[in-house]
């Protein structure tokens, strides 16, 4: 029986269910998940692996008109994630109406030179009619090699969707181990944890200003102890998040520890801080600290440091708030 593998890249607009298709995919939660926009903020790879093959999908950013450093950078993610994959497919919600953000992402993915497909989703929420007149719109708009209504949130047209991936893809042996699920740093996993919990806990602006870079991340014989803060923009923000005596963000802790213990395996000890850095989304220094592939190499560079080495930026920002600290662990 031949192998088959190769990378699929899916793009789309800011909630139309890039990345809850790219966990029911995958078989468990690899991406955070929120009703607010552009949520996903770097490119990151589940991994789907069958006998007969193995599916790199690539979850990417919302695409939207970058309006400062922080959206800049989530527009350079989707972008390197049309580098190398064998299939493009742009996600839409087919619920919704065709907009200007529609006429965006098409004009978008024109760029990709191989084959391109459609994924019409949330069609549980669509009635059938309606779904047609879609599918005839978008065909006539551009010409993909194939059309999926699917939705992510129930798995109705994915077993198809998959089906018609495996047809694009190459013979090849796989490209990671069978019992690989992502690409994802366990440190930058359990940032993505925390954030999703605080902006589940808030509202208004504040999820948008909210960022979270791991300190330390200690793995020990029976525990993991991970030292984490979380950054806003302004000190009413801060207060959101901390809560009356601290209850918000004890419920932040305890919600993300319990998902960081089920994908890590282990019992973890969370330590949260909150920190306000005026503007860090339009600061470049910092938002280069949020994209985890450049956290490896800083990491890597720090395990062997040089005797006249100065200060990274990252401990300067990185010092904790002791009024804001939360210490979560479960008895």
């Amino acid at each position: 029986m031949s192998f088959r593998s190769g990378f699929i890249a899916i793009v789309g607009r800011p909630n139309a269910g890039k990345s809850t298709l790219v966990n029911h995919l995958v078989g468990r939660k690899i991406a955070i998940v929120s009703t607010r926009p552009q949520t996903t903020r770097n490119r990151i790879q589940g991994i789907v692996n069958r006998e007969d093959s193995q599916i790199v999908l690539v979850d990417t950013p919302g695409l939207h008109q970058a309006k400062n450093v922080l959206s800049r950078q989530m527009m350079d993610e989707a972008q390197h994630a049309l580098e190398g994959v064998d299939v493009l497919s742009l996600i839409v919600d087919a619920s919704e109406n065709f907009g200007a953000g529609d006429e965006f992402s098409l004009e978008w993915v024109k760029r990709f030179k191989g084959p391109t497909f459609l994924l019409l989703n949330k069609v549980d929420r669509v009635k059938k009619p309606l779904l047609l007149q879609m599918i005839e719109k978008y065909a006539a708009l551009y010409n993909f090699a194939e059309i999926f209504p699917i939705s992510a949130l129930t798995g109705e047209g994915c077993p198809d969707l998959v089906k018609g991936w495996l047809d694009r893809l190459p013979e090849s042996p796989p490209y990671f181990p069978a019992d690989q699920f992502t690409d994802q740093p366990e440190r930058f996993l359990a940032a993505e944890f925390i954030r999703e919990k605080a902006i589940l806990a808030t509202r208004e602006e504040v999820p948008h200003a909210v960022a979270v870079l791991v300190d330390t991340f200690e793995e020990k014989k029976t525990l993991v102890k991970i030292r984490a803060t979380i950054y806003v923009e302004r000190e009413g923000q801060k207060g959101i998040l901390i809560g009356q005596r601290g209850e918000t963000m004890k419920k932040i802790g305890t919600e993300a520890r319990k998902e960081i213990e089920a994908i890590l395996g282990a019992k973890v000890f969370l330590e949260l801080f909150v920190k306000v850095q005026p503007n860090w989304r339009q600061n470049p220094a910092m938002v280069r600290q949020l994209d985890w592939h450049r956290q490896l190499e800083e990491l890597s560079e720090m395990q062997q440091p040089g005797e006249d080495d100065e200060p990274d930026e990252i401990d300067e920002i990185n010092a904790a708030d002791e009024n804001a600290q939360v210490e979560d662990q479960e008895e």
